[in-house]
């Protein structure tokens, strides 16, 4: 007897298997046998919480406050013992937060060894006008050293945020360009928008051998200081 042998029809099945075959040998693999592929990067996204760039900070050199980044003091400014002797010269600080206030930051830029120097002081007032702390006299310390440092004020007080000055009274004899403070530059502009009481940089008073209890801050006058008493730089600590 012969046997014969038939061969099934493999219809449209067989096609499409052999089609997805065909696929698989020419499409290119995405990645290395046996490895996951990658996601592509995200691209960054600018910080929307603060935490981007925004220059010095007083805590960056381990102060409390500043008048400004000592970074920009780079002026030096000078005045004739006729001209700021026996005057308070006020320099306006706003604080954004509460500090135990315990020195001034001055920043000496040049010293007069021949200067006669008594009765200088520092301090510090109130938007009020009322004075909350000072230092000792500290002509010793203005004839040493022309750097930037620390007045300690005789008893350190809690600042609450809110604005305050800083007060300069220099007295004695000094040669105009041998004592010199750091400074911003800013004389006359410093005080662009404002007036008395609260312009930035000013002067008050004549004649004063210390720092008064209370000062008047409508009498705030720029008489001086737009003669190129600059701006000093201070810094709390």
């Amino acid at each position: 007897m012969r046997t014969r042998t038939t061969t099934a029809w493999a219809g449209p099945a067989a096609a499409l298997t052999a089609l997805l075959l065909l696929a698989g040998c020419t499409s290119p693999d995405p990645a290395p046998h046996g490895a996951a592929s990658s996601p592509a990067p995200a691209a960054p996204t600018a910080p929307t919480d603060g935490s981007g760039f925004q220059g010095p900070r007083p805590q960056d050199q381990n102060l409390l406050a500043w008048t400004g980044d000592p970074n920009d003091a780079g002026h030096v400014t000078a005045q004739s013992s006729a001209g700021v002797g026996g005057r308070v010269t006020l320099v306006r600080l706003v604080l954004r937060e509460r500090i135990t206030w315990s020195s001034i930051w001055l920043g000496l830029a040049g010293i007069d060894p021949a200067a006669r120097l008594s009765n200088c002081y520092l301090g510090v007032y109130g938007a009020d006008g009322t004075r909350l702390a000072s230092t000792a006299d500290v002509s010793p310390q203005l004839m040493t050293e022309a750097v930037a440092k620390p007045l300690p004020l005789a008893r350190p007080f809690t600042a609450a945020p809110g604005t305050y000055f800083i007060a300069l009274l220099l007295n004695g004899e000094w040669a105009t360009n041998g004592l010199t403070l750091k400074a911003t530059g800013a004389g006359i502009s410093v005080n662009a928008g404002l007036t008395p009481p609260n312009l930035r940089y000013s002067t008050v008073l004549t004649g004063q051998n210390s720092l008064p209890d209370r000062l008047n801050l409508a009498e705030q006058s720029t008489s001086t200081i737009n003669t190129g008493w600059a701006s000093q730089w201070y810094a709390v600590s």
